[in-house]
């Protein structure tokens, strides 16, 4: 959401418990930010840590065992199919379809190689979280409380029990009685979305990494029963999951790194306090806009530990079903790209916005493709060695 306070006010520190922090609808209060001491030149460069919440603290093992197959009966037996005519189901998954192709270009391409029943099922789960998240950062963002997030949840709960409020939801409560998706990844989006309406600092990675789960994880939770796993898959259900979850995480970490001047202006910072202390920086070095040599190492770091996550998301990647890996690899090429932008652009993210432009895109397409349909797993190492 759109900060109503003006950049020539200094931030306040704060963590998501109990700290300062803006106020929306308040009156701003200027702070003097104590930077912390700066780290002496032949000191080591701190090394941050990669772990984040276990995902048995998530209950991600319950929602895996929800929607497996064998539960899938069970679950459809619990309500009856809503008996929604064809040609208006076939207006819903266009409408889905058509928002999907206009705002996830890339991806929407990569769907196309997918079963005609899953492309209509990703593009209405891929609407239902853009409409999601446009109640926080959309253009009427302006009028967000937390009623229209209770109302919005209220409706996800009848999208589940067959009764649509309109037609783009209708798409999605066809597609929940298609595949056996389990509504609380849905809901902790939507919790997601609470916190960004009233937290605008993490004190540590577990905070962050709590909040890319709501946003971001999420969506791989949702998305594993659509795409469907390959019948000669030797990997755990399990760890396909928690694969499709780390790269909602890498996603939503690199979509943090690449918007921080932007989210800036906005009174925001997604970056984790103590570790902004650890380096020698506090929000006003972001609010400044300065590039410094403490910045770029602070961000080298950052870099790593979202591709950390990317190269734990590939073995699961490459386990889905063969016609499903397609947009799958061409989100996680995507993305590491983006982190290969901010690089090029010498780490400066507080002015330049990284980006991958559409000729980049249209060439990444062929070699994600590959991937998706390569039948082993490329080794770590190999794919280090060809620059990806």
């Amino acid at each position: 959401m759109s900060s109503a306070f003006s950049l020539a006010v200094k931030p306040c520190a704060a963590g998501s418990n109990g700290g300062k922090s803006w106020r929306r609808g308040g009156g701003a209060r200027a702070e003097v930010v104590v930077a912390p001491k700066k780290r002496a030149s032949n000191q080591k460069v701190p090394e941050l840590s990669k772990q984040g919440i276990p995902h048995t603290d998530l209950h991600v093992g319950e929602i895996v065992k929800r929607q497996s197959d064998d539960n899938r009966s069970a679950m459809l037996d619990l309500c009856q199919k809503p008996q929604f005519h064809p040609m208006f189901l076939e207006e819903a998954y266009d409408k889905c379809r058509n928002i999907c192709a206009e705002y996830a270009k890339t991806f929407y391409l990569g769907t196309l190689l997918m079963t005609e029943e899953r492309q209509k099922a990703i593009w209405a789960i891929y609407v239902w979280c853009r409409r999601t998240d446009e109640l926080v950062d959309g253009p009427n963002a302006s009028y967000m409380s937390s009623a229209v997030l209770d109302r919005w949840e209220e409706r996800l709960h009848d999208i589940f029990d067959g009764r649509p409020y309109d037609i783009l939801d209708a798409a999605l409560t066809h597609t929940i009685h298609n595949f056996p998706l389990d509504i609380k990844p849905f809901r902790d989006m939507i919790e997601g979305m609470r916190m960004d309406t009233k937290i605008f600092r993490y004190a540590n990675f577990q905070e962050l990494y709590l909040y890319c789960y709501y946003v971001a994880g999420t969506v791989g939770l949702m998305t594993v029963p659509v795409m469907g796993i390959a019948p000669e898959s030797h990997v755990s259900t399990q760890s396909i999951y928690n694969s499709a979850l780390n790269l909602g995480i890498g996603n939503q970490l690199t979509n943090i790194l690449r918007d921080v001047g932007e989210d800036s202006l906005r009174g925001r910072v997604y970056l984790p306090q103590d570790e902004l202390g650890q380096f020698g920086l506090c929000d006003g070095d972001i609010f400044s806009r300065k590039v410094s040599d403490r910045w770029r190492e602070f961000m080298k770091q950052q870099i790593t530990r979202a591709r950390f996550y990317f190269n734990q998301a590939e073995e699961g990647a490459s386990q889905l079903d063969k016609a499903s890996r397609w947009p799958v690899w061409s989100s996680l090429l995507l993305y590491r790209k983006i982190l290969d932008a901010i690089e090029e652009n010498d780490y400066d993210n507080l002015t330049k916005r990284a980006y991958v432009g559409r000729t980049k895109k249209l060439l990444m397409l062929p070699l994600a493709y590959s991937r998706a349909q390569s039948a082993t797993h490329l080794h770590l190492s190999w794919i280090k060695f060809l620059g990806f």
